[in-house]
């Protein structure tokens, strides 16, 4: 299962294609509100749930403003934008994952 997964940074957006069969699975169980799931050794427990996204904190992170994930669902993928911080960073991370999940629409993978 391959998943985009990038970090919104002031300079542009680096894309990095990864493996995370447990998200996928995670994902796929939809048990969003009564499990966790993993990105690499971060622990994520889901914050809020929408239509076609959802956000989460990590539970085990050692940056002291905290650490978080926006998953988005599309017809052929799951893009995750990870980030560092709290709100401000989440809404960049937001905007991010809505324009790479557009991008890579148009371009019909």
């Amino acid at each position: 299962s391959l998943i985009y997964s990038f970090s919104a940074e002031q300079e542009g957006i680096k894309a990095d294609p990864i493996e995370l069969n447990q998200l996928v699975g995670f994902v796929k169980k939809n048990k969003l509100q009564t499990e966790f799931f993993f990105v690499g050794t971060n622990h994520y427990l889901v914050t809020s749930i929408h239509e076609n996204w959802f956000c989460a904190r990590c539970l085990n992170s050692s940056n002291q403003a905290g650490e978080g994930a926006i998953v988005m669902q599309t017809s052929a993928f799951l893009v995750v934008g990870l980030y560092d911080g709290s709100t401000g960073s989440a809404s960049r991370a937001m905007v991010a994952v809505d324009q790479f999940a557009w991008l890579l629409s148009r371009r019909n993978f």
